[in-house]
This record gives structure tokens, sequence and C-alpha cells, in this order.
């Protein structure tokens, strides 16, 4: 018989500690149960919380004494529920008990763009700078993107954009050689989620209106993201190339930060003074 790996055992045992602890910080009263009987410890005991998580009083102690048993994401939930686990605190209760967390509730369309994130986007100007959202939803750009990229106030969405703005499209200079991997890899992001609607309808809207997406849809090519170069064809400062990299918002699951940089020999075609950036 093998020896249980050490990271498993340790992992199992910081699971254990940090169920008694979020069980130690609440009281009945919290969870809106009655005190019953005399208590020698604070917080909820461990019946409890399994008769708020909906789950069996002797599982939920397994679990709690760190034993190696199987869980699943709903009863995870539950039990996050039960014990009113904060976000980052249910992403720590799967990975503890070996789970890979679900998509975090997050960075979903119509949540305020911060005044520090607004700023950081201007302050990469004369560079473009662009704030997505899992979807692909513009959240938010600054005015090189608007300038150099054909961006206007119509574009709400990347994928949508790449496809049927016009202007974008004349200015991109490897647009048709790059389509098939921007489509694989917005089916690499959607397969993170498959049960999540709102890759749906980008999908079903975009092939309503652009045959050549609904092709490439089709071909079910899936592609990994990566750091790329993008060329764009600006009338007054010609051809451009930039170094495009993604930055997660640690604060705002599922933003996601683009900052193109110019490749040498392309920053001095980004200056007011040959580009008509507002004042």
């Amino acid at each position: 018989m093998t020896s249980e790996p050490l990271g498993a055992r340790r992992r199992r045992e910081q699971l254990r500690d940090f169920l008694r602890a979020c069980r130690a910080r609440l009281t009945p009263d919290d969870v809106g149960m009655a005190a019953v009987g005399r208590r020698r410890t604070p917080g909820l005991r461990r019946e409890e919380v399994a008769v708020l998580a909906g789950v069996g009083v002797s599982w939920y102690t397994w679990l709690e004494q760190g034993r190696d048993i199987n869980v699943s994401s709903e009863v995870l939930d539950a039990i996050s529920g039960a014990l009113r686990l904060t976000e980052p605190e249910r992403v720590h209760l799967y990975l503890l008990a070996g789970l890979n967390p679900p998509p975090q509730v997050g960075g979903r369309r119509g949540d305020a763009v911060t005044p520090e994130l607004r700023r950081l986007l201007d302050a990469w100007m004369p560079r473009p700078a662009i704030l997505r959202d899992r979807y692909w939803n513009l959240l938010a750009i600054n005015e090189a993107t608007r300038v150099l990229f054909g961006y206007d106030d119509t574009d709400r969405n990347c994928l949508t954009s790449f496809f049927t703005n016009a202007r974008y499209r004349g200015m991109h200079v490897q647009w048709a050689s790059v389509a098939p991997a921007v489509v694989a890899a917005f089916r690499a992001d959607a397969a993170h989620s498959p049960d999540d609607p709102e890759f749906g309808r980008v999908v079903d809207g975009l092939s309503a209106v652009s045959p050549e997406f609904a092709e490439l849809w089709a071909r079910h090519e899936v592609g990994a993201p990566a750091q790329a170069v993008k060329a764009v064809r600006h009338p007054d400062a010609g051809d451009l190339f930039f170094d495009v990299t993604t930055l997660t918002v640690t604060d705002h699951p599922g933003w996601y930060l683009e900052l193109y940089n110019p490749l040498p020999g392309t920053e001095g075609r980004l200056s007011p003074a040959r580009l008509a950036f507002p004042a």
C-alpha cells in the first residue's frame, strides 16, 4: 500500500483548520438559527452547518476532519453559503478540497468601471488600451484605441467589431490570416463556461450578421491565448506594429486589460502632431 502524498495530506489539514475557523466566527443569530443548549466553544456546531448546507452530519464531520472523501461543486457551494464565505474564501475552499473553482461571479456587463482603471487606460496614451470582460465585451477604451483601431461608440464587443466594423477591418493588415485564430481563441474562452448563455448570445448574434464568422465557428478550432503582434495601417501614421499583452484585473474577476506597446521604430508615429488625438 502506497503512502499518501505529503501535499494531499497537508491540503486536507488546511481544509480542516479553514472550516473550523469559518465555523467558529459565526453564531446561530448570524444565520437565523435559535441557540440551543450550553456552548463550550464559540461559533456554530458541526450539525448546524450540516443543516444549513443540507448535507449529512457525518459527511460534514468527515470533511472537517480532513478525511479522504469525494466532494462535489454543489456541496461545496452549499457549505460556502452556510458559512457565509466571501468569493475568495469560496475559491480557497474549492482548492483545499481538490477541485478547480468554477468561474467567479463578477466582471459582468453593467458593472461600473472604476476611476482607477479609467485613469490607467488614459495613462497608457498615446498607445491603445482596452478593458474587456470574459465575453469580449468592451468595457472601456482610451482615445488611442479609437484613433488607431477605428473603434467608435457603436462598438460593444471585440469579436463582433473584428467582423463587422468596416473601418477596423480596413486598417487591419493581416485580417484574413488572423481571423481563424481570433475565433479559435474565443471558443477556448467560451469552453471554460459551457453553461453560460452570454457566450451563446455573442455567437448567435454575430453568426446572424457575419457568414464569415459562422463559417469559422463551424470549424470548431480551439486556440490557446498567447502574446501576439497586432499590425494596423493608419491613413496618417502608416504601418503600425504592436506587442499585445493581456493582463487579468485581479479585483474584478472576468475583466482583462489589453495593452498595446509599439514595436521599435513605431513609437515616433504615435505623436499627437501626426494623429488626431483629442486635446
